[in-house]
């Protein structure tokens, strides 16, 4: 019997992405979502999973629609089959100082992390409630534990996120599904944290910032763990990380 399929909602370069990889070289089906404008790399990361062996299918949708994400889901359901995972992935990880600080900005920050999180979350329930199984799992960030300076938005939508992550997780828990938040303490190599910090192979060679495919390890952990023993949050770090 195949395996339930992983939805990674974001799926970039970095994490998303390594998460992908990871679950489908454990034989779920995969399929993954970035706004359409992005498809094209999208279908690349499916391309390249599917070459290496896994199933993997690409959706075009904007995470912050009702509509959309309602119908991504049921399109997957009455499709490909039943999602036993579904990653939150979103960033939307801007600094602005605080009177620079639009309207329009934290609307879109808070939009992109937390609403679309709540959608997302929403939809999983709905699908895996009445199978009594599955896991959803939400990636955090530092911000979702403290605000920084000029990082107003990005941290008021992180913890909003982390709130629903927690809420989520008292009420489905009982019914056999797996909610948990993982904060990502730290840089993430990928195109973003490349394009703001030199050296960044160096620092890979000395494990001092995340690398996504061990971060991916402990989200497919997470949907391992027996229901005895459940994680709800998980902070992760690199060793030399001040916090």
């Amino acid at each position: 019997m195949s395996k339930d399929i992983c939805l990674v909602i974001g799926a970039g370069d970095g994490l998303g992405g390594a998460v992908a990889r990871r679950f489908a070289a454990e034989g779920h089906p995969v399929c993954l979502t970035r706004r359409a404008r992005h498809i094209d790399q999208l279908e690349v990361l499916a391309e390249d999973i599917r070459a290496d062996g896994g199933e993997a299918h690409a959706f075009g949708v904007d995470a912050r629609s009702e509509e959309e994400t309602a119908a991504l889901f049921d399109r997957i359901e009455n499709e490909i089959g039943p999602i036993g995972v579904t990653v939150f992935n979103i960033g939307a990880n801007v600094r602005f100082d605080i009177r620079d600080t639009t309207v329009r900005v934290f609307t879109k920050v808070w939009e992109m992390a937390c609403f679309a999180g709540f959608l997302a979350g929403r939809e999983a329930a709905r699908a895996m409630v009445p199978r009594g199984r599955g896991s959803i799992l939400f990636t955090g960030a530092t911000a979702s534990l403290r605000g920084r300076e000029g990082f107003a938005a990005f941290a008021s939508a992180k913890h909003g996120l982390r709130a629903l992550a927690q809420s989520m997780a008292r009420e489905l828990g009982p019914e056999g599904i797996h909610v948990a938040h993982i904060v990502c303490d730290g840089a993430i190599d990928g195109v973003f944290t490349r394009s703001r910090v030199e050296d960044v192979g160096e620092l890979l060679d000395k494990d001092v910032i995340l690398k996504p495919e061990d971060i991916a390890e402990n989200y497919l952990m997470l949907h391992r763990q027996p229901r005895s023993a459940w994680t709800h949050e998980l902070d992760l770090r690199p060793w030399r990380e001040s916090w």
